[in-house]
């Protein structure tokens, strides 16, 4: 039978609720919302979309019928149950399975238990069991490793499902595994003219608002893999963020920006770039959570670059090699599916303009926020291109708690590319061996590109050793399910072996944060973007 014409008959034998049923069994596999399926089509369109649906591969159907109990579809429509290849994660089938057993008069005694806990409108009659559940899953009320409220309120209407999940835990306890979701990162290009004014700071929501930049000859990252190493996390974040250092930062010499100290590329030590195995360090995590990264849209990334210091009110020059920077982290982040704006040479006045201008938007639809700054700076503060210092403080007190509740309990994540101060760190030779209330500063992450007190470098061709090392990493390391902390790990590793061809050039990136969950991106669908001639582009 042709397949385009399977896909039709499916469509045609399913109901809207069953399509609705398929659209939320494929949360964690297409990133999409229930509401946002029109119909039968529209899931199977998306489906091949993602390399999920084929001819050759109608594993996900056939298991998608099989769940909703379609069993003599997939009889008349000659498709196998030996088909079926476990894609949907237990936990997404037992949300499913419960809401099949709830009945009206349950679901309308757990939306009144649920009063004050989620809004108002998704309490409405017309609202589904499995879109109450989305809900939740939103509000991090629910996830697959936390289903205790779940469990509390089937207890009160309907205690025979507490078994469900009574059962689900056991078989967690047992398997001592997790599902990862995947969703396809879809990069978006769009050109915008110069504005007239270059520090006009336009809200969010403005049409005219540049989303991201076009690159006609994207750049590559040098491949490069490091053994990691343990490194202590400094719990910085409270202490010294609140506090912003009078000494401004001065170049020790011609080659020392307050950002970086540029080094050329034949300065460079061979050996640390030399590619070595990779190896990761088994951690107990099985009561730490996950922040839930299940909405249609990922979140938008900011990317702050100032490059041009000319009209300073001090004497900080231009940061070559910026540009290289720029590109990958736009290249890596809408790989991750967020949406890029960038933001150049902005004086400290645009800074905080753009910063509190986020702050104000909507982020309900959303999983995070990133926000990447590259500039020269000072210890617990970076410089915008007129010399004034904008503080760490300054640049995330807008996404609090307090300020912006719609990042409430969602991870909120700081990329600072700039010097703390002038100092320069020594190498050290070792051997190698081989539902309460929260903080309203509560889930952020602050990576910074050196420790309090030193410079970081930055190379004129190649950008700096922090987003090299960054880009490189999140590329190779998300495809592997690990979290973002761990890759920050890497990327501490990574960045304490660089050095020039003297040895004498050393840099330790510190993260500081109060997150209180794993951040873990979905594993997007399309392969890693290709970053292999970033160099060879930019010495053209």
């Amino acid at each position: 039978m042709d397949f385009q014409k399977l896909q039709l008959d499916v469509g045609k034998a399913l109901s809207q609720e069953e399509v609705k049923a398929l659209a939320f069994l494929c949360t964690d596999l297409l990133g999409l919302k229930v509401t946002s399926v029109g119909s039968a089509s529209d899931l199977f369109s998306r489906m091949v979309e993602q390399d999920l649906l084929s001819a050759e591969k109608p594993h996900l159907l056939t298991e998608l019928l099989l769940i909703i109990q379609r069993t003599r579809l997939i009889r008349d429509l000659r498709l196998t149950e030996s088909t079926t290849k476990n894609l949907i994660s237990s936990y997404r089938k037992l949300l499913y399975n419960l809401s099949e057993d709830i009945t009206d008069a349950n679901l309308k005694d757990i939306k009144f238990l649920l009063i004050g806990r989620l809004p108002r409108r998704q309490l409405e009659d017309n609202v589904t069991t499995l879109e109450v559940f989305l809900e939740m899953e939103h509000k991090d009320l629910i996830n697959d490793t936390n289903l205790n409220l779940l469990e509390e309120l089937l207890q009160r209407c309907c205690p025979v499902l507490t078994k469900e999940i009574n059962r689900y835990k056991e078989q967690q306890a047992s398997l001592h595994s997790s599902h990862i979701a995947q969703e396809t990162g879809r990069p978006r290009s769009i050109s915008c003219p110069p504005e007239p004014n270059q520090n006009q700071c336009l809200p969010f929501s403005h049409p005219e608002r540049c989303r991201s930049t076009d690159f006609s000859d994207p750049p590559p990252l040098p491949e490069s893999t490091m053994s990691p190493s343990n490194t202590s996390v400094d719990e910085y974040l409270s202490l010294s963020l609140s506090r912003l250092s009078t000494t401004r930062s001065s170049s020790p010499s011609s080659n020392v920006g307050s950002d970086a100290s540029v080094i050329s590329p034949s300065q460079l030590n061979e050996n640390s770039s030399q590619q070595q195995t990779a190896q990761t360090t088994n951690t107990n995590t099985e009561d730490l959570g996950s922040y839930p990264m299940t909405a249609a849209k990922r979140g938008l990334c900011l990317i702050i670059n100032n490059n041009n210091f000319s009209e300073s009110k001090q004497r900080l020059q231009m940061r070559e090699g910026t540009m290289v920077d720029e590109e990958r982290l736009t290249k890596v982040f809408e790989w991750l599916a967020f949406h890029v704006v960038i933001e150049r040479d902005c004086d400290r006045k645009k800074m905080l303009c753009l910063v509190q201008n986020l702050g104000k938007e909507d982020h309900h639809d959303v999983d995070c926020l990133v926000c990447c700054v590259l500039s020269h700076g000072e210890q617990d503060g970076v410089y915008g291109v007129d010399g004034l210092t904008v503080t760490l403080n300054e640049l995330k007190e807008p996404f609090n708690g307090s300020k912006c509740p719609s990042l409430t309990e969602k991870p909120k994540l700081f990329f600072i590319q700039a010097c703390q101060g002038v100092s320069r760190q020594e190498p050290v030779y070792i051997e190698s061996d081989g539902h309460d209330s929260i903080p309203s500063e509560a889930d952020f992450l602050l990576a910074m590109a050196t420790v309090p007190s030193y410079v970081s470098f930055r190379e004129r061709s190649n950008g700096t050793w922090f987003i090299q090392a960054l880009c490189q990493n999140l590329i190779q390391m998300v495809p592997k399910g690990l979290d973002l902390m761990s890759i920050l790990t890497k990327v501490n590793a990574d960045v304490s072996r660089k050095t020039d061809n003297t040895g004498q050039k050393k840099q330790m990136p510190q993260p500081a944060f109060t997150l209180r969950k794993k951040v873990v991106f979905p594993i997007p669908k399309a392969p890693p973007p290709s970053l292999t001639s970033l160099i060879n582009s930019h010495n053209k």
